[in-house]
């Protein structure tokens, strides 16, 4: 009836319901078991699937509850989603009788997905169980949610009594050293939800005959979300609401005609620059959610000009250049949009349009956290709408995003880096048409709110927002972090959900589909709760450090040095675990100074200046042994040739060294992780090596390192061994 994952590492649960009448079918699955072997192995019958049973009881309404156990409905009715596990208008019916002979109010219209029908209902606790007993076709139960439309189709003075107790409840920072500066049409600061967290000061333009203000509307959207993140939870919440970050806005688009007469990458520098001299001391977040395609951005486009397929352009270039630091010593995080699949006629091909739309310029970039978007929002409440289906399912990718399916594998970085939430699609199951509609989007600050104070948001660009305001709550929490650090956090959070295995990894061998997978939803969606905090069954280590990856040695250029942590894992307390799983994860951050000039563009080693990779001794294998093995697999991506992978990971070496980010996972056991302590950072082959006429070769570079483990044993305190041990500093040894 349904599948969920819970814990870390997630164990994986299934809710299998045996109809009244198949009773003597299941038993005589359990009497085979019990006496009977298979001719070729000997091993009981159907063991696979008695083995795999935790628990057989009547069933709970608790093992078909898929939201919070404290959103469940108790004695007093709510509104609630019902799942039927039957697709068709006949099993609606007898639902829908079934309500009106208990005197269950049942709500018009239903959704439909691939063996799933979705009906709302408000209903007890009582009146779950009775769905449970009396029907064998529920699946699941979720509560309904109140949609963006609820918001949007009210009256503006219903609306502004909503701000209203909003602002009554909120509490900004005004002396946050964390700002996130917007690049985009401008901002209007005069809506109530903004006058307290965008100064007149921190709006400014590229051009001064543009003005400040917002002409379009688009940046003011922005605006909201990255300020207050998922405005309609904010203003639905009756708690205090509180923002630790302040807005910046640089208008980088003119309220008439294009900016095809400038370079784009310097646009995008003057912009930062005029943002970082009026407030020089601030943690700065870049948030672009424009591209190439924008209007604004460009005239009539040469045929695929905009679709680089992962090739720099001068546009990523400049991105990667400004980010990286190495030409003014400031450092940058820069959050872009992937860009849109907006065509309906692309939006109708879903999902198969998403893989063969590219990443749009300039989010191919480098060293930038580039944002796609997936949907959680799937509840249709508009009348107009009823039989209409929605496009995507729930906890899979909007059909708004690009991928980077198309790009040439192996030589540029896998995009997007993560993905958040952009909106859905309904389609019309008369002619097939596919629209956007309110129910199905977002909700954020309207640019004119004399006339209104919302409006909805959808695509990358509420993707990209959402993902700026998590970022300036990680800088805010971590002041010293930098923004490899903040980069490497997200993305280190991130998770991919059960529907996006089974959409785009189902029939592939497993580094192919993982390597697949990276190219449409990046690492996942990332989790704030994971990326800040620390519980007592897991524990997160961070190193913030630099190396100078390459020398001068009798006149040749050759990689330098490399660091080798010896980590202070819990040793004891995982050899008493023995058997029980842990995951662990790595994430290794840098940036790259981009490669001057097409030659750079040809091969991925002359494009990045150097380029960074991580390791993990095996069980058993000697700290010489380990760094024998580091040498080796070095030399072999110095000279093009690609070293076997390592089977524990998930994504293997190969595909998760694209790019200037780096992240993978590995489930074993906690004896074998006790065992598994030496990380190893090490460079390999780049321009700052390959051109010394560039005299870059005794640079150094900086990079995070993210080391984390978790189990799902509750009263397994791994955090607190580690963190007596880390009273005393633990070294970094160069080799």
């Amino acid at each position: 009836m349904n599948v969920r994952e819970v814990g870390i590492p997630p164990v994986t649960y299934a809710t299998v319901f045996v109809p009244n009448s198949q009773e003597g079918y299941f038993l005589k699955k359990i009497q085979e078991y019990a006496h009977e072997v298979t001719p070729i192995k000997g091993n009981p019958k159907h063991k696979n699937l008695v083995e795999s049973i935790e628990d057989v009881r009547l069933a709970l309404v608790k093992s078909f509850w898929q939201d919070p156990p404290t959103l469940q409905p108790g004695n007093t009715p709510l509104w609630c989603e019902i799942w039927l596990s039957k697709d068709d208008m006949d099993t609606e019916n007898t639902f829908r009788n079934l309500c009106e002979s208990l005197g269950i109010a049942c709500g018009a219209g239903s959704i439909s997905f691939p063996e799933r029908r979705v009906l709302a209902a408000e209903v007890s606790s009582d009146h779950l169980a009775t769905f449970i007993e009396s029907f064998s076709h529920i699946a699941e139960f979720r509560r309904v949610k109140e949609t963006a439309r609820f918001f949007l189709e009210e009256s503006n003075l219903d609306q502004v009594a909503w701000v209203d107790d909003l602002v009554a409840r909120l509490s900004v920072s005004n002396d946050s050293p964390v700002s996130v500066c917007i690049l985009d049409t401008g901002a209007n600061n005069g809506h109530p939800l903004l006058e307290s967290v965008l100064s007149d000061e921190d709006r400014q333009s590229c051009e001064p005959a543009w003005g400040v203000d917002d002409h379009h509307g688009h940046g003011t959207e922005m605006c909201g979300v990255v300020a207050y993140g998922d405005l309609k939870r904010a203003l639905e919440s009756r708690l205090p609401v509180r923002i630790d970050h302040r807005l910046e806005s640089v208008k980088i688009l003119p309220p008439t005609g294009t900016n095809d007469d400038k370079l784009f990458g310097y646009l995008t520098a003057q912009a930062i620059g005029r943002a970082e001299i009026s407030a020089p001391m601030r943690h700065r977040i870049v948030c672009m959610a424009v591209t190439y395609d924008d209007p604004g951005f460009r005239g009539e486009p040469v045929e695929d000009d905009r679709k680089y397929r992962g090739r720099p352009s001068a546009w990523s270039a400049a991105i990667d250049e400004l980010a990286s630091g190495y030409v003014d010593g400031e450092h940058r995080l820069f959050v872009l949009c992937a860009g849109n699949t907006d065509d309906l006629a692309d939006l109708s091909a879903y999902p198969h349009s998403n893989l063969t739309n590219s990443i749009q310029d300039p989010a191919q970039s480098w060293n930038a956290l580039t944002v796609g978007a997936c949907t959680e929002l799937t509840t249709i409440t508009d009348p107009a709408l009823i039989g209409h289906e929605v496009v995507a399912r729930p906890g899979s990718i909007s059909p708004y995003t690009t991928t980077s399916l198309t790009w040439e594998t192996g030589k540029w970085p896998s995009k997007p880096d993560i993905v958040m939430e952009g909106g859905n699609c309904v389609r019309n199951p008369g002619d097939g048409f596919v629209s956007g509609c309110h129910d199905l989007s977002l909700v954020t600050t309207y640019y004119r709110h004399t006339n209104y104070q919302f409006t909805h948001f959808s695509c990358t660009s509420a993707a990209t927002a959402r993902a700026a305001h998590m970022a300036a709550q990680i800088q805010y929490l971590y002041p010293d972090a930098w923004p490899e650090t903040v980069r490497a956090l997200m993305v280190h959070s991130a998770e991919w959900t059960t529907v996006m295995k089974e959409q785009f990894q189902q029939g592939k061998a497993a580094k192919s589909g993982y390597a697949d997978l990276l190219r449409i939803c990046g690492y996942g969606i990332p989790n704030l709760t994971r990326a800040r905090e620390c519980a007592e069954n897991s524990l997160t280590i961070i190193s913030q450090a630099e190396m100078q990856p390459f020398t001068k040695e009798n006149g040749t250029y050759r990689s330098n040095e490399m660091h080798l942590y010896e980590l202070p894992w819990p040793r004891e307390t995982l050899l008493e675990l023995g058997d029980v799983a842990i995951a662990m994860r790595i994430t290794l951050s840098y940036f790259i100074e981009p490669g001057p000039g097409e030659l750079g563009w040809q091969n991925r080693y002359r494009y990045q200046s150097h380029a960074l990779r991580f390791d993990l001794n095996r069980p058993g294998e000697s700290k010489e042994a380990f760094i024998s093995r580091i040498n080796r697999a070095a030399r072999e991506e110095d000279d093009d040739r690609k070293h076997p992978s390592d089977d524990r990971w998930t994504i293997g070496s190969q595909a998760r060294s694209r790019g200037s980010i780096h992240s993978d996972m590995w489930e074993g056991t906690a004896a074998d992780i006790a065992a598994c302590n030496n990380i190893g950072v090490f460079p390999v082959i780049g321009w700052w090596r390959e051109r010394p006429t560039e005299d870059r070769w005794n640079r150094r570079a900086r990079y995070s390192l993210v080391v984390s483990l978790r189990t799902q044993v509750e009263e397994t305190d791994l955090y607190t061994p580690v963190l007596n041990k880390l009273r005393i500093p633990v070294e970094i040894a160069v080799w």
